[in-house]
């Protein structure tokens, strides 16, 4: 990983966008902070096709869909994205897997979720788990005292044991049924919405992001950025961003925003 101010102004003058995690990238200890909110709005008023990638829920992102200077939401690790028109007052719903299989998914997890809650101590659901529509998310240090790398790993066994993909935040562990991740729903969001090949122009968008959960998008995008914080998870990093912020968190993304906004001007 190497210094973001290594990264060349040329390639960053290119690009048209920016992915972004929320948890410990956009956030700082579980905040929005004013300083991220505004590098987020900066990016949106000139011009950047702005889209935060997240594995938080669906009643969030319908939130931030309608509300954040963003030009969608790609949520729950990748099941859907939301788009809000505000010519026609519309929220755009696409989800990966129709109705019908969304509820036969859910049966199972709830399943997983018991098995999880009484073999592993210490574990609790994600407090936006009611908001969901589509996954499995286990807290092990947002709102409980955090858990060690055993447990975690053992959360990560018992969701792959019973078929599910599960990967690991910065805050929670996800698991999910169904053939989606968030890069899949980031090529089909930029397809449908946009009119953009990804594949063909991935190396004029910036993933900026913080933990396991990124190492997808890390690996796909050139611009791969990570926020300081990134290295706690060094040792979980399956692929590692390209470069990394001197600032942790909020203060790495308005980093990141003010080397985009000089690059570009």
């Amino acid at each position: 990983m190497r210094p973001l101010e290594e990264l060349d102004r040329s390639a960053l003058a290119r690009a048209r966008g920016v992915f972004a995690d929320i948890d410990d990238t956009l956030t700082t200890e579980g905040q929005l902070t004013a300083p991220a909110y505004a590098a987020l709005a900066a990016l949106h008023q000139a011009g950047y096709l702005v889209v935060p990638i997240t594995g938080r829920p669906a009643g969030w992102c319908d939130h931030i869909a309608r509300m954040w200077p963003v030009y969608a939401v790609v949520g729950e690790n990748g099941a859907f994205y939301f788009a809000y028109d505000r010519a026609t007052r519309r929220l755009v719903k696409r989800f990966r897997d129709d109705d019908a299989a969304r509820e036969r998914h859910r049966s199972r997890i709830a399943a997983v979720r018991d098995r999880i809650l009484a073999e592993v101590p210490g574990t609790a659901l994600a407090s936006d788990q009611l908001y969901r529509e589509t996954d499995l998310a286990i807290d092990y240090c947002e709102d409980v005292p955090r858990l060690d790398d055993a447990a975690v790993d053992r959360i990560v066994a018992l969701m792959r044991d019973a078929g599910m993909t599960a990967k690991v935040s910065s805050i929670h562990v996800n698991g999910w049924y169904g053939d989606y991740d968030k890069l899949g729903m980031t090529r089909m969001l930029l397809q449908e919405r946009a009119g953009v090949d990804l594949d063909r122009d991935r190396d004029r968008y910036v993933f900026v992001g913080d933990s396991p959960n990124d190492a997808p998008m890390f690996a796909y995008f050139p611009l791969s950025i990570g926020v300081a914080n990134v290295r706690r998870f060094a040792a979980r990093l399956e692929h590692a961003p390209a470069f990394v912020t001197a600032g942790e968190s909020g203060a790495g993304f308005a980093e990141l925003a003010a080397r985009l906004l000089a690059a570009g001007a």
